[in-house]
């Protein structure tokens, strides 16, 4: 990994809660809960969608991520992974107000696992308030590794090609308390790409998710299945108030597989999974906290 002339550094900005992100979200999800306007309170997570970065054309990769060696160190692995992190809420985001963003790569760890190399960064995001006030102090980790270019089979086999999928309306639907099923196709998966300023092209692009990174099929986001599960906490709990929230996304889900949602009270909380196709396996795992709680961590 060429490393030599780069070194972490912090990136600060202000920048506003956009309400048209928001109700881009809340229209996504279409659960009957109201969009979050101007002046309410940023429903938890939302920040990824609220405070979007779109990088320039010219500073656009060949994945369509933003070029690594800037901000991310320069690794040259071609596959990057959301593999989750940890979010403290200390205090409420509202719609429509200017935040102060800091942002700075805390860690970067070369390691050897099953399918090989891989490379595990570490990104550290504080929200302030315009009074200087921590809001938010989040860790995101991101994982490189080489591409599989086997073609998979077993499970893979009953992804569909892209073109063959149909909307399928409302992605969450209850089934039971604490029971959601999930769903995904192409327009969903592409929504969500635009209201977060994510241009991976493993999300939209068939042939380079499928022929250049070796996917059997358009990858959902690792974001949406976090954010999935916080929404069915925000069902389930209306009145819940999340002080802190670990999220690990364990295996990829495929557009138009069927998923669903389990959701287990804890005394602290609630943990959450997002299962793929037939129980075979967790996809996502989320733990709530309340506030004052400790964790109580999910399968």
């Amino acid at each position: 990994m060429a490393m030599d002339h780069w070194e972490a550094h912090t990136v600060t900005s202000a920048e506003v809660v956009r309400p048209g992100q928001v109700a881009a979200l809340a229209a996504l999800f279409d659960d009957g809960l109201p969009a979050p306007g101007v002046g309410d309170v940023l429903p938890r997570l939302w920040h990824w969608v609220a405070l979007p970065h779109w990088p320039v054309s010219s500073e656009v990769g060949p994945d369509g991520h933003p070029l690594r060696g800037t901000f991310l160190p320069p690794i040259e692995l071609p596959r990057r992974m959301f593999a989750g992190g940890e979010v403290e809420f200390h205090g409420d985001l509202r719609v429509g107000e200017t935040v102060r963003r800091e942002s700075t790569v805390e860690s970067v760890k070369e390691k050897s696992g099953q399918s090989g190399a891989l490379v595990i960064v570490a990104v550290r995001t504080r929200l302030f308030g315009d009074g200087g006030e921590l809001r938010v102090d989040e860790r995101q980790d991101l994982i490189y590794r080489d591409a599989d270019t086997a073609r998979s089979s077993g499970e893979f086999a009953a992804v569909e090609r892209a073109a063959e999928l149909r909307p399928v309306g409302r992605p969450l639907r209850r089934a039971d308390a604490w029971a959601w099923d999930f769903s995904t196709d192409p327009t969903l998966l592409m929504r969500f790409s635009s209201a977060t300023a994510n241009a991976h092209r493993i999300h939209y692009d068939w042939p380079y998710a499928t022929r250049v990174e070796g996917y059997p099929g358009l990858v959902v986001h690792g974001p949406l299945m976090t954010l999935t599960l916080a929404e069915t906490f925000r069902l389930e709990r209306p009145d819940g108030e999340i002080s802190r929230l670990t999220h690990r996304n364990k295996a990829p889900l495929f557009c138009g597989q069927s998923a669903s949602v389990q959701g287990r009270p804890t005394a602290d909380g609630v943990a959450l999974e997002l299962m793929g196709p037939d129980d075979t396996g967790v996809r996502t795992a989320v733990n709530v906290v309340s506030s004052g709680g400790t964790a109580v961590q999910a399968s």
